[in-house]
């Protein structure tokens, strides 16, 4: 079995996205891939850190106050 990295994951899903337009346009890509990536990953990581914030933003390589602006703009209870 081929293993996927996350980038090639990534990519196909968006080939797919723009296949499934059928040519229609669109805007907001970018903040739209953000919030599909950055909410499950705030919540699998935080889950990794038993719900440590300190833990789960050293985990993420961000400031512990940029966790906890992310965690209440994605309504995540840690």
């Amino acid at each position: 079995m081929k293993e996927h990295t996350l980038e090639e994951c990534v990519r196909q899903t968006l080939e797919r996205y723009f296949k499934d337009l059928e040519g229609e346009t669109t805007s907001g890509v970018w903040e739209m891939v953000l919030s599909a990536v950055e909410r499950p990953m705030l919540e699998v990581v935080l889950g990794r850190a038993q719900g440590n914030q300190s833990r789960a933003a050293e985990i993420l390589g961000i400031n512990r106050n940029t966790l906890r602006k992310k965690l209440d703009h994605y309504q995540i209870k840690a």
